[in-house]
């Protein structure tokens, strides 16, 4: 039956690939063998230090003066900016970067929290500048508690932008953002009972929402930081803030949260409904299936629910919505490994499809691509422009379905919260098309996926091999050693012959032998050429499509 209980013993490479696919962006060989050695406690240790930013602001190489350059720490109102889009992209690319060369969960959980609590850099967040500053609200909070996350991020610039809360006011209140912080955000519709009513809230709760959140402002020029978060972020206009008090139905226990007056009393106001939000169990419920989907599997059976996401839900909501403690004894438990039965049954590991950003960011790590040194000025365009831009984000990621932070709808990617199919979404007649370029544009440094554009950071299968590799004179060796860093099962034989005979030509083992001997002896044609081939094949091959 599905167990809580932790998973003590050493994670040996299978385990460790499991937990560093689903925990981290970067997927080394060197990092899994290290993991391997560790059990799962030690492992999540390390993996729970906090970033320290290797590009510690975007930078826009287009800019034509320093300040465009370095827009987002400039004191000119962020609206006066030009390339506001090309910002956008620097952004992703800079956060990118980070989650990347950093091995630590914040950056997954920050991609996590941008699915609980959606915009879209891409539309009606306002100024590039805002989305940065969302993006960062989002990166402090991943180590943190999901109720605070809550209460900033309504007071966020961007989040104002995004759905209308900064045109909500006392004489013609606006319930868009109210709706879909109950809705999307928190607790969840739950049932319907009648026409706009649920188990969970009601139409009337929308509206008495919509006051609490009235009167909320952006402040254009960022010159409001808050205490507690460091960063900038709106006002409230207590003019138009709706001072009455706002009373509840009967699914929050008819509660009565007594209007603000002025901007301590209208924040206390917000925290007030805050907390009455976060104290139902169908909010605790709500986060820790999305946790579960995101971190584990899409689907579940009852004695998962049972077993796994309630008792986790409790100490989630006992905790003071506290995520990481929550999500590491996940990440611990013998459910997670596919250890709490006899016959494995569940199929945890290798049960996802890999989100384009994971499969792309694999190849980036597992062979070694030579990414460029983005803090290095003359490489900026480089990899902003041409390597980030114009490949990564306009080609890689769009091609296969994933516009980057800019879900088509606030409830952002369909892998995500679209049943049945869930993360299957991702893997389309038309997004594998891109998919399939991946490594093909990688071993050349050009993007097939668009029919040009080249970059530097490219993979060299040659250095791989001689890296990773114990005997590169041996194919089976090749192929077997590839495969236990890349998938997340063993291959069998028929599978290893399979893609052997990629290696060889299918001339046999003497073929590549020679083939290797002649790279050794100052010749890497042929040696080159047949490497490619097999990593482009063990790339696409359906076993480095899920994790």
């Amino acid at each position: 039956m599905p167990s809580l209980s932790p998973y003590s013993q050493p994670l040996g490479r299978r385990k460790a690939k499991h937990l560093l696919r689903r925990s981290c962006f970067n997927f080394s060989p060197e990092k899994i063998d290290e993991f391997a050695n560790l059990t799962p406690s030690q492992a999540l240790w390390s993996l729970s230090a906090p970033s320290v930013s290797k590009l510690y602001e975007p930078i826009d190489p287009k800019g034509e003066d320093w300040d465009e350059k370095h827009w987002t720490s400039s004191m000119k109102d962020p609206r006066d900016f030009s390339r506001q889009g090309a910002k956008r992209v620097s952004i992703a690319g800079w956060w990118w970067y980070n989650a990347f060369n950093e091995i630590t969960l914040e950056h997954k959980l920050t991609l996590f929290l941008h699915t609980c609590f959606t915009t879209s850099k891409d539309s009606g967040t306002g100024a590039s500048t805002y989305f940065y500053d969302h993006l960062r609200l989002l990166q402090k909070h991943a180590f943190g508690d999901l109720k605070s996350l809550a209460n900033k991020i309504t007071i966020d610039n961007a989040m104002l932008f995004y759905l209308d809360n900064n045109v909500n006011n006392k004489w013609n209140p606006n319930e868009n953002y109210a709706r879909e912080f109950l809705e999307l955000f928190t607790i969840l519709k739950g049932e319907q009972q009648g026409e706009g009513d649920y188990t969970n809230y009601t139409e009337h709760d929308v509206q008495m929402a919509s006051k609490v959140f009235s009167g909320y402002k952006n402040k254009n020029d960022r010159s409001i930081i808050d205490s507690d978060t460091g960063l900038p972020m709106g006002y409230i206009n207590v003019n138009h803030h709706v001072q009455e008090d706002k009373t509840f139905s009967a699914a929050f226990g008819n509660t009565t949260i007594s209007g603000g007056t002025d901007v301590a009393s209208i924040l206390k106001e917000h925290e007030d409904f805050v907390d009455m939000i976060f104290a139902q169990d169908a909010t605790a419920i709500s986060y820790v299936r999305k946790l579960y989907r995101f971190f584990v599997k899409s689907e579940w059976e009852a004695s998962v629910e049972t077993d796994i996401i309630e008792p986790l839900a409790s100490d989630l909501r006992n905790n003071g919505y506290q995520l990481l403690p929550v999500l590491k004894k996940l990440l611990e438990s013998r459910h997670f490994y596919d250890e709490d039965d006899g016959q494995n049954t569940d199929n945890i590991v290798g049960s996802i499809i890999k989100h384009p950003m994971q499969l792309w960011t694999e190849i980036v790590s597992a062979f070694k691509v030579n990414l460029v040194n983005a803090n290095q000025q003359d490489k900026w365009e480089e990899y902003y422009h041409y390597f980030f831009k114009n490949f990564a984000h306009n080609s890689c990621f769009s091609g296969a379905g994933f516009d980057m932070f800019a879900p088509d709808s606030v409830a952002g990617y369909p892998a995500d919260y679209q049943e049945p199919n869930y993360d299957r979404q991702w893997f389309t007649s038309v997004s594998i098309i891109a998919r399939y370029k991946y490594m093909d544009s990688f071993l050349m440094g050009k993007n097939l996926i668009t029919g040009g554009g080249r970059f530097e950071s490219v993979v060299d299968p040659i250095t791989y091999v001689q890296s990773t590799i114990s005997n590169p004179y041996d194919a089976s060796t090749i192929v077997e050693e590839i495969a236990q860093y890349l998938y997340p099962e063993e291959i069998d034989e028929n599978r290893v012959n399979y893609f052997k005979e990629i290696l060889t030509g299918d001339l046999g083992d003497v073929y590549w032998t020679g083939a290797w001997g002649d790279y050794i002896g100052g010749d890497d044609t042929t040696a080159r050429i047949r490497l490619n081939e097999l990593l482009v094949a063990m790339v696409n091959a359906a076993e480095f499509q899920v994790m």
